[in-house]
């Protein structure tokens, strides 16, 4: 993506002491950043409140992030939003989470509009409830068409499930004979999987201090730069984002060379 040079000065106005957006090669970016969304709950837990208030808290940070991304140039932003494992949780706050996915994309749609933002969603989204459902496959219809950013959202997303479905998948089609077995190859399996047609994370930023992958893009992340921050999810800013960038910039990137 093209970087509107005049808005990204507008939106990175007062610095703080130890980061400015000066420090920063908008020539080196990131293409594709992808977040861990975690610390919701810690946050509330710190206030005293429920726990629904540290992720209606968190809604704020994405929508930044969003907003913080396109103004940087990200060709793709994307984040972990609840995982296979997350049904464990009490009911009550899953079907919070469920509701506030719903509300908050209609909510988002017209910021999606203006900034010419396309929705991705990862996941086995058919699981999910009805209206979330529906409200999501909504999203997908409306910035259909939208050829500005990308924004990824994984929902009812594991990685060890996703990379199991296209071994199945690809399987099918080797047992139809439309694919030699001898013909498979990375990247065969990765056209497979539910980020086909993007490109792995260059960046990947995990919140609250926590050093995991929790089952998230166990296949896409084997040459991503990783940042950790002990920062919560409901307190991460667009100047949490540029230490990240800043951080990933003094990384040397060999691939497996020298």
């Amino acid at each position: 993506m093209q970087i509107d040079q005049q808005k990204l000065i507008e939106y990175y106005g007062d610095a703080p002491d130890d980061i400015s957006l000066a420090e920063i090669d908008l020539g080196h970016l990131p293409s594709h950043v992808s977040i861990i969304m975690d610390g919701n709950g810690r946050w509330a837990t710190k206030r005293g409140l429920d726990r629904a208030k540290g992720h209606v808290a968190g809604v704020d940070s994405l929508r930044e992030a969003v907003t913080t991304s396109v103004r940087l140039g990200f060709d793709v932003l994307s984040a972990y939003a609840f995982s296979t494992e997350n049904w464990k949780r009490p009911k009550l706050e899953v079907d919070l989470l469920m509701s506030l996915f719903a509300k908050t994309l209609v909510k988002e749609l017209p910021l999606f509009h203006q900034e010419n933002v396309r929705l991705k969603l990862f996941g086995d989204l058919e699981a999910l409830p009805d209206e979330t459902y529906r409200v999501f496959m909504r999203g997908l219809d409306e910035t259909a068409d939208h050829d500005g950013m990308t924004f990824a959202l994984a929902v009812n997303y594991g990685s060890r499930a996703e990379i199991a479905r296209a071994a199945a998948q690809i399987a099918r089609e080797a047992k139809e004979g439309l694919i030699d077995p001898d013909d498979i190859t990375p990247d065969v399996v990765a056209a497979h999987l539910y980020t086909a047609g993007l490109p792995d994370p260059d960046l990947l930023i995990r919140t609250s201090g926590e050093l995991r992958l929790s089952n998230y893009f166990l296949y896409q992340l084997a040459y991503t730069e990783f940042y950790a921050t002990d920062t919560l999810w409901p307190d991460f800013t667009r100047w949490d984002m540029l230490r990240a960038v800043r951080s990933f910039q003094h990384r040397s990137r060999r691939f497996g060379g020298v």
